[in-house]
This record gives structure tokens, sequence and C-alpha cells, in this order.
């Protein structure tokens, strides 16, 4: 009798314990399961591009002018001008031509949240086919929305999509601060391959917080950039940044191998700029 006693107390006990373990397991789940939902991030703003004309004048301004931005690029970029930047068939379409304007011998458009939408965290979606030839060099980044004040690179920069044409099937993600940047060869960057970007629409996407940087490609993760800890030399990225899209032509990178004429007109088309926190 005691022989089964001592059997049964033992199952009792392993049994017990078992459900206890279970229902405590249980709880962590939904816990984190609940911190999860707290933490998806939310559609705040979006251009869905579902008019024609001119680009929403609410979310878009733009930059205007042919000084070649730093880069020595060789178009003029014009202002609200639907040879450039015209919204039709739900689609946004970025316009490179060949056109003498001014003391440049292209045209395109550079377009800008700033002063309209900037945002510090979260995430941002470009759904966009690219341009396809040797001398486009088409983007989706973020630059800081103090840069007026501060100027670059101390502002930051997001490249949360750059291409060249005369790299074909290959796209760029970058970030450049005062202590990470082009000019000194020390940018955080890695280039990854891109299946049929001319023919295609793909994401291009960046997400970021206090404590790093995500670059995804069809929400695909390939580059995390953490932030260090140090300074703002470092990581300028906890202040607002506001999102351009452009499509230049030739530049010191653009144009590295030259431009080929015969491609011209060019454009990038945008489905949809979505930003999520």
């Amino acid at each position: 009798m005691k022989k089964y006693s001592l059997v049964f107390l033992v199952l009792f006990c392993y049994f017990h314990q078992s459900k206890a373990q279970l229902k405590a397991l249980t709880q962590r789940n939904n816990a984190v399961s609940k911190k999860s939902k707290e933490h998806k991030l939310k559609l705040v703003w979006s251009d869905e591009f579902n008019y024609k004309g001119l680009p929403d004048s609410t979310k878009w301004g733009f930059d205007v002018g042919g000084n070649g931005w730093g880069n020595n690029e060789a178009q003029f970029y014009t202002k609200a001008d639907t040879n450039n930047a015209i919204v039709g068939k739900g689609f946004l379409s970025i316009i490179a031509r060949k056109e003498k304007y001014e003391n440049k011998e292209y045209t395109s458009a550079r377009m800008i949240t700033k002063g309209k939408a900037d945002w510090s965290f979260g995430r941002v979606d470009i759904r966009a086919k690219l341009p396809k030839g040797r001398g486009t060099w088409p983007a989706g980044w973020m630059l800081g929305s103090n840069i007026n004040t501060v100027g670059w690179p101390q502002c930051g920069e997001v490249d949360v999509m750059e291409h060249v044409g005369y790299d074909p099937d290959t796209i760029v993600g970058s970030i450049h601060s005062t202590a990470y940047n082009h000019v000194k060869g020390t940018q955080k960057t890695k280039r990854i391959f891109i299946k049929n970007p001319y023919t295609e629409f793909h994401i291009y996407s960046c997400e970021w917080n206090t404590e790093k940087m995500v670059f995804l490609l069809d929400g695909t993760p390939y580059l995390t950039v953490p932030n260090e800890h140090k300074t703002e030399k470092e990581w300028p990225f906890n202040d607002p940044m506001f999102v351009i899209l452009n499509v230049a032509v030739g530049g010191n990178w653009g144009g590295k191998k030259g431009i080929d004429e015969s491609i011209f007109p060019v454009r990038m088309e945008v489905d949809y700029v979505r930003f999520f926190q």
C-alpha cells in the first residue's frame, strides 16, 4: 500500500509541476504577443498616387535648380512641371529628359516632403520600378529636417534605395553622418542583387528606432546599422527626417561610366510611399 501511495505522490507532483510550467509558459507567450501587438507599426502617412496631374502639393514640394547638387549631376530639377513629375493610372512618374534647360542638358524632378511631413523613427516603404540605362541615378532617401541649420552631413542622410544604371540589377542602401559618409569613404553601406528592377515593382524600406536602422528589400532585411550610442556625429538619426524621390542624371557616381544619350526619356514609376510608426 505504501508503495502505491509513493507512486501516486510522485505522479501527482510531476503533473502538478508540468501544469505550473505550462501555465507559466502560456503567460510568457501571451505577454510577448501583447508586447508585439503594442509595438506593431501603424500607417501614419502615405501617398497612393490614386489621382491625376501634378503630385499632391499638400504632401510634396520640389527642390529646384541645376547646381550639381554636390555631386556634379547633369540635370536641372524643375518645379511642379508635368514633363518631369506626373501622376496617372495609379502611379507617380519622375521623368528624366534630354532637353536643354538653363545651364543643363537634361531635366528631371526631385520631390520632397520637407516642410510638409517628417518623422522620428518608424518605417518608410517605397514601392517603385526603376529606370534603365547608363547614366541614370534614381533614389528614394531621407535627410534630417534640420539640414538648413546644421548642414550636411551633420543632419544625417539615409539612402533607402539608390541605383546607378551602369551597375544593373543592383541597389545600394546607406547611411551618412559626420563620422560615416562617402566623402571620407566611411559610410555604412551595402550593395544587394535585385531581380528585374526595370520591369517589376519592388518595395524598398528602412525601419529605425533608437537602437538600430534596418534596410529591407521586399520585406527581407539586408543591412543593419546599430546605434553605437556615442555622439550625434555617429548617429544623428533621433531627429525628424523627410523623404526625397528623384532621378538624377550623370554625376560623380551615376555618370562614372558616362551617359548613354540614346536612352532618354527615362522614368521611375512609384506605386506608393508609406510611413509607419
